[in-house]
């Protein structure tokens, strides 16, 4: 494990936590094992990156693309985010963490999302760790969905054209709360960002790994936040 200078930590950061399936097919076991274990670690980063002062984790949980997978794996996927919930829920309000999530969940099953609102609205009032997981979340659907928010303001007259600029335009994103995302994740050795916070990335540092998700633990956080310390952003400058 690096040593990490614990006054340059990420401010927000951003994990896509890929390898769930292949980490059970390795061992012969059913894709939704590898979910299973995967949940284990979403509990070891969550709590590490509150530790150490990390103020926004953004976790990549569902896509809009994953309803393509077989519908056995998906009800396993919605089944692992009420075990999260619930046996973790009481943690997150001990631990002043507020949780939230980005992405139309309402497309989710209705006792789902009745779930994670008394969870949003149990937390609301902390002022700790933001947790947002990424549920039924797509980049460009995000923006196209702020772009039509922003035409609903501007025909109501709540908002004005001459107004736009890259940073009002951030409120209308689902993260308008949070900071853009300075160091992003992505385990399982797969090298690109699958449609995950588009608008957000636009200069965070990519930190790219083979480990398998459930296979990612607090010391390979802390090896990734070093290569990000050890990292100079110019931000377009010299």
């Amino acid at each position: 494990m690096k040593d990490i200078d614990l006054k340059n930590v990420p401010k927000h950061i951003g994990i896509i936590m890929d390898g769930n399936g292949r980490w059970a097919k390795n061992r012969f076991l059913p894709r939704i094992a590898g979910h299973k274990e995967g949940m284990n670690r979403v509990v070891d980063i969550v709590e590490e990156c509150c530790k150490i002062g990390v103020r926004t984790l953004t976790l990549y949980a569902f896509s809009t693309e994953n309803w393509k997978r077989p519908e056995e794996e998906v009800n396993g996927l919605m089944n692992i985010l009420v075990i999260y919930i619930n046996s973790q829920l009481k943690r997150i309000l001990e631990n002043n963490i507020v949780f939230r999530v980005i992405g139309d969940y309402s497309k989710l099953p209705d006792s789902i999302v009745k779930l994670l609102e008394d969870s949003i609205n149990k937390s609301k009032n902390n002022n700790g760790m933001v947790l947002n997981i990424a549920l039924n979340y797509g980049g460009r659907a995000e923006i196209i969905a702020s772009i039509k928010k922003l035409y609903d303001d501007i025909l109501k007259e709540k908002f004005s054209i001459d107004d736009l600029n890259e940073e009002s335009f951030k409120k209308y994103l689902y993260t308008k709360e949070n900071s853009d995302v300075d160091l992003m994740i992505r385990t399982g050795n797969e090298k690109r960002i699958s449609n995950f916070l588009i608008y957000q990335l636009a200069y965070s540092e990519f930190y790219f790994t083979d480990i398998l998700w459930p296979e990612f633990y607090a010391d390979n956080l802390y090896d990734a936040i070093y290569d990000f310390q050890n990292r100079n952003r110019r931000f377009g400058g010299i």
